[in-house]
Formats: structure tokens, sequence, C-alpha cells
């Protein structure tokens, strides 16, 4: 190393030697904090090697909003969301187009997707000009009494009373679907819903009705929001 008169190192080497001290007096300080923000990142990066994939998911149709018991399902019914493949039930579809035009067979909560149970079984049907709807009525043990092939008109009041409205006239009564894992009944005789299907009549039963289309929105207004009742008619 060369040096000035007197021993002086050069003004280029009496630059360096401050800046490397400074340096690692630094480095040396903050040891503890850059230790600190090794082992943190090495956490999050085992963190994320031991957390397991999301599940697999698949596109659901569900209620876009609160459906009636009788409604029959438009565009706008339905949505199309995604759900973990295990809490996705049996049969459910997994488009708009796959049931709109059914009917709604109880009441429906916003996001409750549409599966079996839900709508109208797609072989129930009545007469040409008629679709089905489900109502229920304000007491079930009414329709224990209805038999298939009734002919019914469907009232409805509101719950302070007054005089009743008919939402359906001559209403044809349809066989309820049998409930899962009982023995159908026979379909003679007047023998009421719960003869005909082997079904037991009670408030999570509804009456299946086929109306005509132009009564399916009173309908389907009226079991939202009042008590409905059946009168038999000739």
């Amino acid at each position: 190393m060369s040096t000035f008169a007197g021993g002086a190192p050069p003004p280029l080497e009496r630059r360096r030697a401050p800046l490397r001290i400074t340096v690692r007096a630094v480095l040396w300080r903050t040891r503890f904090l850059v230790a600190a923000l090794f082992v943190g990142v090495a956490a999050s990066v085992a963190a994320d090697a031991a957390r397991p994939a999301p599940p697999p998911t698949a596109p659901v149709a569900v209620a876009a909003h609160v459906l009636a018991a009788g409604s029959v399902l438009r565009a706008d019914d339905v949505a199309v969301v995604r759900m973990p493949v295990a809490l996705v039930p049996d049969g459910a579809p997994t488009s708009p187009t796959a049931v709109v035009g059914g009917s709604i067979a109880v009441p429906v909560a916003a996001g409750m997707p549409l599966a079996a149970g839900v709508l109208v079984p797609d072989d129930l049907a009545g007469p040409d000009g008629t679709v089905v709807a489900a109502v229920r009525l304000a007491d079930p043990a009414v329709a224990s009494l209805l038999g298939t092939g009734m002919r019914v008109d469907v009232l409805a009041a509101t719950a302070e009373g007054g005089r009743g409205k008919v939402v359906a006239e001559r209403a044809l009564v349809l066989p309820a679907p049998a409930a899962p894992g009982s023995a159908a009944g026979s379909t003679s005789g007047g023998g009421g819903l719960a003869g005909v299907t082997g079904a037991t009549a009670d408030d999570d039963q509804p009456l299946l009705l086929a109306v005509r289309p132009d009564e399916v929105a009173d309908l389907a207004a009226a079991s939202a929001g009042a008590l409905l009742s059946a009168v038999v008619v000739p």
C-alpha cells in the first residue's frame, strides 16, 4: 500500500475504510431483525406447503331467492353457484335449463340446491292444458282427506280473517309422491293422500294439484302470505 509523506494513507483508502466499518456495524446491530425475517419467510413457506389443497367444487343450480311452494321456476329464479363436491346432493342439477319450467313442491330458501324432493317429479302431470302446483293447506289434516281425482276450489285468506279469495277453481288433486322407503298404496278408492301413496300427511307433505297456467301466479302469491283451504266441488 502506497503512502504519502508522513505515513498517511491515500485519500481513496481513507474513504473506503469508514464505509466498510459502517456496513459491518449496521449488519451486526440488525442481525437479530434479519434472522427474524428469514425465520418468518421460512415459516410462511412451510405453512403454505402444509396447507391442504382446497376441496374440488362443482356447479349447482340453486334458488336465487325465496320461493313459495307451487311456484313455476323462471330463469331469474335460478342461480348457479360452485359448492364443494362432498356437499352437492345426489342428482342436483348443474344448469338453470334443467329446472326452469318445473314446479316447486316445498318452500325453498335462497341458496338451496334445487335437487330431488324440491321439485315436483317430471313424470307427474295433470290433464292437457294444466300445470302441476304444490300447495300447503292451513290445516294439513284436510289434505289427508282429499283423494286423488277429487276437484277442489282453493281459497286464500289472511291471518286476520276476512272473506277468502278463490285462487284456483276445480283444481284436480294428484297423487302425492311416496315418502322414501315407503310402499305405494293402491290408487283405487278415495282413501286420501296417505292411503293413495303410502306417505303420511303431515306438515311436510304438500298437496299436488293440476291447475290452469293462469292460476299459478295467484297460487304462488297466496302460498307466500295467506292461509289456504280447499273446498271439494263436483
